[in-house]
């Protein structure tokens, strides 16, 4: 299975290729890419150079322009997928449809991967993107068991590639409006969830106030850290009870079933995160490179621990063995 690693930044692209990944995947600094950061993201000429650097080691580059372009404002994802192009990718991951098209009627012999953010999760939907835009690979949303999973890679005639280790959205991926509720921007749309524009944390009354968009999203008691505020992970009062209501703070991690995954037939395996750190993406490659070379070869997969690198200290298998809530 490939590798496909998140590169926020070109410094850390050369880090994931460095530790290890088959593939790393990134976007342009600017909305046509679902992680539009400050501070995060690829000139066009830093994508040129950063192509050339993983080439140069034998790894691919993906570029994600997986946002859903403006009605009637079409020309700044038409301008990334050129921008693409030029610079070499290996393949462009795309969600809209008008793009899709655009794309596959002007770059024939480019390699184009469906995103997560088209929510395609059946033989049925994924064949159509197949056979209407010539797509080669599908990014399975996290919705889908193993068995669910490899009913489908039996029955589509391109790749599949399923989420193996980071956050966790709301789990019908392409479908969030929190964000844009709070904010009046989205992932889908402006290329950022939870803008750091309409982030803030206040004291109040003893306790440390995250708040997005004027909303209060969780509360924290002195000396104990504080999450980045996103609607999906606060903590809220229903009937008198503080709790997760959308989703809780906790990380994806596969390791336990990549002997399942890669019975499935599952073609790559995504590291998600963009936005964090070197460190952090160093540690995990490094540690699911080891854990596939060992698959690979016929050895145990061996344990790891990922500690501080999960979101709130703890990890799940999700829905791929529906133990999550």
């Amino acid at each position: 299975m490939e590798l496909v690693c998140p590169a926020g930044t070109p410094s850390a692209l050369r880090t994931a290729v460095d530790a290890g990944a088959d593939a790393v995947y990134c976007g342009f600094r600017d909305e046509t890419n679902a992680r539009n950061f400050p501070g995060l993201n690829f000139t066009p000429d830093e994508l040129a150079q950063g192509v050339a650097y993983a080439h140069q080691r034998g790894t691919k580059v993906l570029v994600a322009i997986n946002t859903f372009a403006r009605a009637g404002d079409t020309q700044l994802w038409h301008r990334a997928v050129a921008q693409a192009v030029e610079a070499g990718a290996d393949a462009i991951i795309v969600a809209d449809l008008g793009v899709l098209g655009w794309a596959s009627r002007n770059y024939r012999d480019q390699r184009l991967h469906l995103s997560v953010q088209a929510a395609a999760a059946t033989p049925a939907a994924i064949r159509f993107y197949v056979e209407r835009y010539g797509v080669k690979r599908v990014v399975l949303p996290r919705v889908l068991t193993v068995e669910e999973i490899a009913a489908i890679v039996a029955d589509v005639p391109c790749e599949t590639e399923v989420f193996a280790f980071g956050g966790l959205c709301v789990m019908t991926e392409g479908r969030c409006l929190l964000s844009s509720y709070a904010t009046g921007e989205s992932p889908n749309m402006n290329g950022v969830c939870s803008p750091a524009a309409h982030v803030d944390y206040r004291q109040e009354a003893g306790s440390l106030a995250a708040r997005l968009g004027g909303f209060t999203i969780d509360r924290y008691p002195a000396g104990q850290p504080a999450a980045y505020p996103t609607l999906c992970k606060g903590t809220f009062m229903v009937e008198g009870k503080a709790a997760h209501i959308f989703e809780e703070p906790t990380s994806l991690n596969v390791l336990a079933i990549l002997p399942a995954l890669k019975a499935a037939g599952v073609s790559a395996l995504k590291i998600e995160g963009r936005q964090r750190g070197k460190a952090y993406l160093a540690a995990v490659v490094r540690q699911f490179r080891a854990a596939l070379d060992a698959l690979e070869t016929g050895r145990t997969v061996p344990e790891m621990a990922f500690g501080a690198l999960t979101e709130g200290g703890r990890e799940t298998t999700g829905a791929y063995r529906k133990t999550w809530r």
